[in-house]
């Protein structure tokens, strides 16, 4: 008989385990349900930008408009005036045009600390109520600050050009157009004898029938007496020192006496005045040309070597014992030519006597038995090296300091038959076309006596 198998009991141990594990799967089961239902079924709330952040703006004040009432205009001669008291005040020194004048003021260029301010006349540009208008021989121009540069060197009154008649039209011109100036235009005039000069006054004056008045009296005297022709001894004349641009070749060049050097050395010294406007009357001018400069030192030394050669010491020993003789020859020739002129009511001949002894020679038409052998050379700077140094030089006296670089103007005196070449005129041009400026060449007496058109401009 098969007997019945009892029934096995569980460990307590294992069940405790099973229930636990269940457990723990119910709960994983129920988070990563809770998991699935809020990534996948529940839909995410919306999200907005944040907006920038805008500045709050204050309202406007408040306005209070008052409306006042209207009044009745008061009649004037219901006016009274009482006297409150006196005010002192320090006495002022004040030159001013006589009140006779057309006086009238500008304002132009106050405040201006790149160089001089004037309340009365000052840089182009500006409320120009002190400009006139100026025709210098047929040269026109609009201008405040005007320098009238006149040349009165001998060659300006020499008998092909006219003599000291001439030049009296000369003076009647400048004086009749400074005559004719508003009075608030400023002006001056410089008297030049190659790098000789003389100023009308230190600065510019403010034009007026005073100042017109003591000019005609102060430029009487020059060209006026054959034997004292130029500035030859004139008292207050000399060689100015130039101020601008000391440490340049050119500058140390300018004192040799050479008619491209004086011409430079003028237009600069004209420059200097802090004007707008310049007026050359001349008897030389061929603009931009070559400049003699000093010897360098293998220069010097071959010059040296030369004057201290037999020949050349022979020759100049010969020729200085002719010298007295060419002066006394001259002398003689220009009394006979003077006694004639004297009985045709003619002013004497004025020689150039730019070289002397040498020059009158020439022009007389005299010959030497023994020629000078040789005077000492100076060697050339060209005209393109000059223009870069009065580029240089404008911009060291206006430009720099904001200003425009004044224009300037050519009237150029030549005797009827003068030589004046292609590459001498071109020079000019090219010069009166760097400066903005006009030019007019005026030959022989007839030509300058019907050239005058300062006496017919009005301001």
């Amino acid at each position: 008989m098969i007997s019945k198998q009892q029934r096995r009991k569980m460990n307590p141990m294992l069940l405790n385990v099973l229930v636990f594990s269940a457990a723990l799967h119910a709960i994983a089961l129920f988070i990563l349900g809770g998991i699935t239902v809020v990534k996948y079924i529940i839909p995410d709330d919306a999200q907005f930008e944040e907006p920038a952040e805008v500045a709050e703006e204050k309202p406007p004040p408040e306005v209070k408009v008052e409306i006042k009432p209207r009044h009745e205009i008061q009649p004037m001669n219901n006016l009274s005036t009482k006297n409150i008291g006196n005010i002192a005040v320090a006495d002022i020194a004040v030159d001013l045009p006589s009140m006779g004048d057309s006086f009238t003021i500008r304002t132009g260029n106050v405040g201006n600390f790149g160089g001089t301010s004037n309340l009365i006349g000052s840089g182009r540009g500006q409320l120009d109520f002190g400009s006139s208008q100026v025709n210098v021989f047929g040269i026109k121009a609009k201008a405040e600050r005007i320098l009238f540069v006149i040349d009165t060197n001998r060659q300006m009154v020499t008998d092909k050009k006219g003599g000291l008649n001439s030049y009296r039209v000369i003076k009647d011109e400048i004086t009749d157009m400074v005559g004719n100036l508003n009075a608030g235009t400023l002006y001056n005039v410089m008297l030049q004898d190659r790098t000789r000069t003389l100023l009308f006054k230190p600065n510019l004056v403010t034009a007026g029938s005073d100042s017109h008045a003591q000019l005609v009296r102060w430029i009487a005297p020059i060209n006026s007496n054959a034997n004292k022709p130029g500035l030859e001894g004139v008292r207050g004349s000399k060689r100015p020192t130039l101020r601008s641009l000391s440490d340049q070749t050119v500058y140390k060049s300018l004192s040799i006496g050479h008619r491209g050097n004086e011409t430079i050395f003028i237009t600069q010294y004209a420059l200097e005045q802090n004007i707008d406007t310049i007026f050359f009357i001349t008897g030389y001018h061929q603009g931009f040309e070559a400049v003699r400069r000093h010897l360098n030192e293998k220069e010097e030394k071959d010059w040296q070597k030369k004057i201290s050669s037999r020949e050349y010491k022979e020759q100049l020993a010969k020729h200085q014992i002719e010298v007295p003789a060419m002066k006394q020859r001259v002398a003689n020739e220009l009394n006979r030519i003077n006694a004639e002129r004297k009985k045709k009511g003619q002013p004497p001949r004025v020689l150039d006597q730019r070289h002397g002894v040498y020059s009158n020679a020439n022009e007389l038409g005299l010959n030497w038995n023994t020629r000078h052998p040789g005077h000492k050379p100076h060697p050339l700077i060209e005209p393109r090296e000059i223009q870069k140094y009065v580029t240089q030089l404008n911009e060291q006296l206006y430009q720099q300091f904001d200003k425009p670089v004044p224009s300037i103007n050519v009237v150029l005196f030549l005797a009827e038959d003068e030589a004046f070449s292609k590459q001498a005129e071109k020079q000019l041009r090219d010069y009166v076309r760097f400066y903005k400026g006009k030019r007019r060449i005026i030959r022989g007496e007839k030509e300058i006596n019907s050239a005058r058109t300062a006496k017919n401009t009005t301001n």
